[in-house]
């Protein structure tokens, strides 16, 4: 089967594009020195939902770990969810709840290969929909010349508000390093 644009009648891989099926919303580059979080606000209500694609990096002194996400500046315990994560020779999986924040970004710290950054696309479900919590589903991972990990992650937050803001922020204390990037895209459903 194949995407028909309904602008043009035109088949093809550009034909999403077309329909306007996912859109830009913003996009945050961190520069010189990192910074404590970054933050998306006044998110349009608009879309069905919402995807951010990026790449990461923390100034902790680790090889390995999270970025992690709240919305609406809610930093309460009402946050859930599951990991699996793979090395290449083990997989591990848990669940966090109740969390104060979602992890979606498994990232390389200060103590890895510099410029070496984790890579991330996560889903953020029907954010407008006020009847029901917000889902999340996100797959990350880095690799550190031949070790590494990969993780699927889904999340939810126990709330039926509207999200009109992400905060992004390290797992730790230290702050997100320079040069990682962060796209919020709105998809149209």
């Amino acid at each position: 089967m194949s995407i028909t644009s309904l602008k043009t009648g035109t088949t093809g891989l550009s034909a999403a594009l077309d329909n306007n099926y996912m859109e830009p919303i913003a996009t945050t580059v961190v520069g010189s020195g990192g910074v404590a979080s970054i933050a998306f606000n006044d998110i349009p209500q608009i879309y069905k939902h919402l995807q951010i694609r990026g790449i990461g990096r923390t100034a902790n002194a680790v090889t390995d770990e999270n970025i992690v996400l709240q919305f609406n500046f809610d930093n309460a315990s009402n946050y859930s969810t599951h990991w699996l994560n793979g090395n290449g020779s083990a997989a591990s999986s848990n669940v966090d709840t109740p969390f104060t924040k979602i992890p979606f970004c498994r990232t390389t710290g200060a103590s890895s290969t510099a410029l070496m950054f984790g890579a991330t696309v996560c889903d953020i479900l029907d954010y407008t929909n006020t009847n029901k919590y917000k889902t999340v589903r996100a797959l990350s991972g880095h690799d550190q010349n031949g070790s590494g990990v990969i993780q699927l992650r889904s999340g939810f937050w126990r709330s039926t508000s509207a999200i009109t803001s992400i905060t992004i922020s390290n797992d730790q204390i230290a702050n997100i390093a320079e040069y990682t990037r962060f796209s919020l895209y709105g998809i149209k459903g």
